[in-house]
């Protein structure tokens, strides 16, 4: 987007304040740069040269959570996300506090297998540290082995179809044990399963620091991967990921994914409308909307359905939020993102529910750092205790 593009979709803004009402960061700091309208306003500021960088104006802007709950709120349909994430990419030469964050996340995604390496390497040693001096949220599980080694193809007993898996980082690197449960349930329905050779991040945490030109070199392979393969959908555990292929790729490299699905709504008519299947482990549970999942892609009655039709019982929640993760707000703001967490837990805790379902591995470690009480599953694995 030019300059002068980005200034007229920034002028777009009426001022109306819709975009306040689902805002997480506003409801934590009733000012008005730490909402939506406020950012909007000083980045139109800023490309009209009202106003100069400055460290201030880098918190404001980087300071929104990305969780999109304003997308669908705004009167002249301004597109907020994508205003924020050209923001960042404007302001990151002038951004020195994300300096070093920038370069061990350039590194780390440009060479994934060396960084998981030096993080499996130092996990034991350093995260106990860094927790202590309240440098990263939470410990972060780093396994013996990614799932991913190379191109992976699992066949089942009868074909009715080919499914690739978009697997993403935090499955692939930190919680390996949810992809082998898409496996064996796509495989178990008739789904060959492909995992194909030279995936690579979908991008979202370069673009959330404002490097907007490594994210699009990620966006192009794998657009090129993935768009030569001849499968009836393209499917992921991590909302983030889905946005990024299907929402955002078409605008940073204008190239859109056929048929590219989170795993609520392509199993939704996949599992059958008769009696429940008969759970082993589930018992009550309740249900955390990720924020991409529902409000960026819309999808909210889905999940819900899977559960039901699990056979286990379903308590929902009062109220809806955001947990407080959103990828690296969570290091940068934790504040913030502990009382949202906290308000979350809170009310789920009144549910009396044994166990909280997500569909979001980033939610499921947020989440599971704060519930002492209640375990935190994907719902990938009650729909697989619920079939096997």
């Amino acid at each position: 987007m030019q300059t002068s593009e980005y200034i007229a979709e920034l002028s777009k803004c009426v001022r109306c304040g819709s975009c306040k009402a689902f805002c997480p960061t506003y409801d934590e700091d009733l000012t008005e740069p730490m909402s939506a309208r406020g950012r909007l306003t000083l980045l139109r500021a800023l490309l009209n040269r009202q106003i100069e960088p400055s460290p201030a104006l880098n918190d404001r802007v980087f300071s929104c959570i990305l969780c999109g709950a304003c997308e669908n709120l705004c009167p002249p349909r301004l597109d907020i996300t994508e205003a924020m994430y050209h923001g960042r990419n404007f302001l990151k030469d002038f951004d020195r506090r994300r300096k070093y964050l920038r370069l061990i996340t350039r590194f780390s995604l440009k060479k994934p297998m060396l960084g998981y390496r030096v993080a499996k390497m130092l996990q034991h040693a350093a995260s106990p540290y860094l927790l202590k001096k309240g440098l990263i949220p939470f410990r972060l599980p780093i396994l013996s082995h990614p799932l991913r080694d190379d191109q992976q193809v699992y066949k089942p007993e009868k074909k009715i179809g080919r499914v690739a898996i978009f697997t993403g980082c935090s499955i692939n690197f930190l919680l390996p044990h949810l992809g082998l449960s898409l496996i064996r349930v796509l495989l178990r329905l008739g789904y060959e399963v492909v995992l194909p050779r030279g995936e690579v991040c979908c991008g979202a945490p370069l673009r959330g620091l404002g490097l907007e030109k490594e994210a699009s070199e990620m966006a192009r392979k794998n657009h090129r991967i993935f768009s030569k393969l001849n499968t009836d959908a393209i499917v992921s555990l991590c909302p983030t990921c889905i946005v990024s292929l299907k929402v955002h790729y078409p605008k940073m490299i204008n190239g859109a994914l056929a048929d590219v699905l989170d795993i609520s709504s392509f199993l939704s008519d996949k599992l059958g409308y008769g009696q429940p299947h008969p759970l082993s482990s589930f018992t009550s549970v309740t249900y955390h909307d990720p924020c991409h999942l529902r409000y960026s892609l819309g999808v909210r009655h889905q999940p819900r359905q899977l559960i039901r039709q699990s056979g286990a019982e379903f308590i929902e929640a009062e109220g809806e939020g955001c947990c407080g993760f959103g990828g690296f707000f969570s290091l940068q703001y934790r504040e913030i993102s502990r009382n949202l967490l906290k308000k979350r837990i809170d009310a789920y805790t009144v549910t009396d529910a044994r166990d909280i379902i997500t569909a979001c591995p980033g939610c499921m470690l947020q989440l599971s750092s704060g519930s002492k009480e209640r375990q935190v599953f994907h719902i990938i694995e009650l729909i697989e205790d619920a079939i096997y």
